[in-house]
C-alpha cells in the first residue's frame, strides 16, 4: 500500500500548497520516488515523520531508536545474520513477548522466522532504515573478521603464498607481477573490508599511509582522525595496486599522483569513493573520500541551523536573482549546505546548472559540469557556457579568481540566482575578500543577497552525555556571551534565564560512540542578509570587522552565538566548540 499525500496533511506536516508543489515534482522525476520520499528531499518534512506516518497508515507503532535504545541483552536474542538480513533489531523482551523494530513490518517471513529463532511472539514496529542499521554496524560488528582477513594476509606472506623479497625491490616488479599481487584472494578481502568498516564507522576519508617500517590505516571520523590497523610493509605494493586497480588508475605509474573514482554498493547502498595517490618517500599513499550518494542531500531541516535562521535562509533562497555564499574553510560541510539548498529549490520547473571541481555527487534533475583545466574547461570557460544555456540557477563550485566571479555577479544582476562558495572565516569577511581579489565593489554591493559561514562541530553520544551546571563566567572565559530568552532548533527548544548558572552537557565515552563521547557532526552558522546599510559599506570598501556591527544589529547570530545556542540546547559541548572555533 503507497503512502498517500493526504496523511502528511492530517498530521499538520505540510500545506496543500506544498503537497501539489511535491506532487508535480514527483511528476517530474517520471514517478520514481514515493510522495513521502519526494516531501523528505524537498526538506519539507523528515524522515522520522515520513516513517511514523507509513507505520499509522499500515496500523503499526512508530518507535524513535534514538531514544529508545535497546540493551545489548535484548539484543544478543536475534543472531547478527538475522539482524542484517532483515534491517531488524530487538526493541523490548517481556515474557513471552519480543518487540522488535523493522524497515518493513509487514515482511511475514521476517517475523515467522525470528519467532522460530528466538521461539518468542514477535510484535513488530516501524523504524528509520537510519536508526536501524546504526544499531546493527555498532552491536553487530565483524570485528572479528577484519582481524582475521589480517592475519590471513600477514601468514601468506610469511608462508610465501604471496612473496615479495623485500620493500626495496618494489620499484623493480613488473606490471603483470603487480596486477597479479593485486587480485590475491586475501588482498581482494583486506581491501574490502578496509572499504566496509570505514563505512561501519561512518568515515568521511580513509588514509593508507606507507611509513619506513609499516603501512598504516588510518580513518577520518567526524572530522579528526583516528588509527585504524597497522599492516606489514610487504602488503603495500598489493594493496595500493589492489586500490589502483578499482579505480582504472595505471600501476605501473608511481612517480606522480593519480586521482580517479570508484563505484560500489556495500550493505545495499551506493557509494562513490575519490581515490587520490601520492608518492612520498616511503611509497604512495592513497586517500579515499567516502561520498554516500543516499546522503547527497540531509535536507535543509537537518543542517543545524536555529529556526529563526533557517526562515531567513528559506527566504534568500527563495529569491529568483542574486548570489547566496557559503563560505568557511575546507571541511565544514559547504557542498552538504549547497546540494541541500538546491534539492530544496529543484521543483522540476526550473533549468539548474552546476560547475564544479571535482562533481562529488551526481544528482538528478541536475544538470552537472566538471571543471577540466586541460581542457580549456575552467571555471570561468564553464560559466560563460552555462549563460548561454538559458538557465534559471546556477551553483559555481568555489569563487576562485576574480573573472569567474566578476562573471557570477553579472549573472546574478541579468536575473540568474547564483549559488556559490568562498574561503573566508566569517560572513563579513565575503566582500573584503572579493575586493581583495579585485572584483569591483558596486558588482559586490548589488549583486550578493546573503552569506552563510558555517563549521562543523561534533554532536554529543545521546547515550552517555552527562548534564553539569556551570558558571556563566565559564562560557565568558572562552569568549562566548551566554545567549538570554528562548532559543529553538526544529522540536528542541529552551528559555535562557538573564541570571544565574545555566546547564550544558559534558563528552563521557561509551562502546557506542568508542569512547569519544561524541556521535555524528551539525553546522554552527552565521547568516549575514546583504541589507542597504551594509551595501553602502561594501561599496566604501570597509574592513570585515566594521561590517559585523551592523550585521548583528540587523539580527544576525554569529559563530560563537550560535555555537553557545547549540551547547545550551545540549547538543555538543563548550569544549569542542572551543576547539572548532579557535584551534589555529
Amino acid at each position: 500500500m503507497m503512502l498517500s499525500g493526504e496523511i502528511f496533511l492530517e498530521e499538520g506536516l505540510i500545506t496543500h500548497l506544498q503537497l501539489q508543489d511535491a506532487l508535480a515534482h514527483q511528476h517530474e522525476n517520471g514517478g520514481k520516488d514515493t510522495i513521502g520520499t519526494v516531501l523528505v528531499k524537498l526538506g519539507l518534512i523528515s524522515e522520522r515523520d515520513r516513517v511514523r506516518c507509513l507505520g499509522k497508515q499500515w496500523g503499526v507503532q512508530f518507535v524513535d531508536l534514538a531514544t529508545n535504545t535497546p540493551t545489548s541483552s535484548e539484543l544478543d536474542l536475534i543472531p547478527g545474520e538475522t539482524a542484517r538480513r532483515y534491517k531488524v533489531v530487538p526493541v523490548s523482551h517481556d515474557g513471552f513477548r519480543l518487540v522488535v523494530a523493522m524497515i518493513n513490518p509487514l515482511d511475514i517471513f521476517a517475523i515467522d522466522e525470528i519467532r522460530l529463532i528466538t521461539g518468542l511472539d514477535v510484535e513488530p514496529m516501524i523504524a528509520t532504515e537510519e536508526d536501524v542499521l546504526s544499531i546493527i554496524q555498532d552491536h553487530y560488528k565483524d570485528n572479528v573478521g577484519m582481524h582475521d582477513a589480517v592475519n590471513k594476509v600477514i601468514g601468506d606472506f610469511q608462508s610465501g603464498d604471496i612473496e615479495i623479497s623485500d620493500a626495496s625491490n618494489e620499484d623493480e616488479l613488473s606490471v603483470e607481477e603487480l596486477r597479479e599481487l593485486g587480485e590475491e584472494a586475501p588482498i581482494i578481502r583486506l581491501a574490502n573490508l578496509i572499504i566496509t568498516q570505514a563505512i561501519n564507522d561512518k568515515a568521511s576519508d580513509i588514509h593508507i599511509e606507507p611509513t619506513k617500517d609499516c603501512l598504516q590505516v588510518r580513518y577520518r571520523i567526524d572530522g579528526i582522525m583516528l588509527d585504524g590497523m597497522t599492516l606489514p610493509k610487504k602488503v603495500s605494493a598489493p594493496l595500493t595496486s589492489r586500490f589502483k586497480i578499482m579505480a582504472e588508475m595505471d600501476i605501473a605509474e608511481k612517480r606522480v599522483p593519480q586521482d580517479n573514482r570508484i563505484s560500489a554498493i556495500v550493505g545495499s547502498k551506493e557509494y562513490d569513493f575519490r581515490v587520490s595517490t601520492l608518492p612520498t618517500v616511503n611509497g604512495e599513499k592513497i586517500v579515499m573520500r567516502v561520498l554516500d550518494k543516499a546522503n547527497v542531500s540531509v535536507g535543509v531541516k537537518k543542517l543545524g541551523l536555529m529556526n529563526d535562521t533557517l526562515t531567513l535562509l528559506k527566504k534568500l533562497y527563495s529569491r529568483t536573482y542574486g548570489i547566496l555564499l557559503v563560505t568557511g574553510p575546507t571541511g565544514s560541510g559547504k557542498s552538504t549546505t549547497l546540494y541541500s539548498i538546491l534539492s530544496q529549490i529543484c521543483t522540476g520547473q526550473t533549468n539548474i546548472i552546476t560547475i564544479e571541481d571535482p562533481v562529488e555527487y551526481e544528482v538528478g534533475g541536475i544538470n552537472q559540469v566538471q571543471v577540466n583545466v586541460k581542457a580549456g574547461m575552467t571555471f570561468a570557460a564553464g560559466l560563460r557556457a552555462m549563460l548561454r544555456q538559458d538557465p534559471d540557477i546556477i551553483m559555481v563550485g568555489e569563487m576562485r579568481d576574480r573573472e569567474t566571479a566578476t562573471i557570477a555577479m553579472e549573472a546574478a544582476l541579468t536575473g540568474h540566482f547564483v549559488l556559490s562558495t568562498l574561503h573566508t572565516n566569517d560572513a563579513p569577511s565575503a566582500a573584503t575578500r572579493l575586493i581583495d581579489m579585485e572584483v569591483e565593489p558596486f558588482l559586490i554591493a548589488s549583486s550578493i543577497i546573503g552569506v552563510l559561514a558555517q563549521r562543523l562541530v561534533r554532536t554529543l553520544c545521546p547515550k552517555c552525555k552527562k548534564k553539569v551546571s556551570e558558571s556563566r563566567a565559564t562560557f565568558e572565559r572562552f569568549g562566548f556571551s551566554v545567549p538570554i530568552g528562548k532559543l529553538e532548533l526544529g522540536d528542541l527548544s529552551i528559555d535562557i534565564p538573564t541570571s544565574g548558572p545555566v546547564e550544558m552537557y559534558q563528552a563521557v565515552g561509551c562502546d557506542s560512540c568508542k569512547g569519544s563521547g561524541y556521535k555524528g557532526r551539525m553546522g554552527i552558522h552565521e547568516l549575514m542578509e546583504i541589507t542597504d546599510d551594509i551595501r553602502d559599506l561594501v561599496l566604501q570598501k570597509t574592513p570585515s570587522h566594521m561590517i559585523r556591527q551592523p550585521a548583528v544589529e540587523n539580527g544576525m547570530r554569529t559563530l560563537q552565538v550560535d555555537a553557545a545556542c547549540k551547547v545550551l540546547l545540549g547538543l555538543t559541548s563548550l569544549e569542542e566548540v572551543v576547539r572548532v572555533l579557535y584551534a589555529g
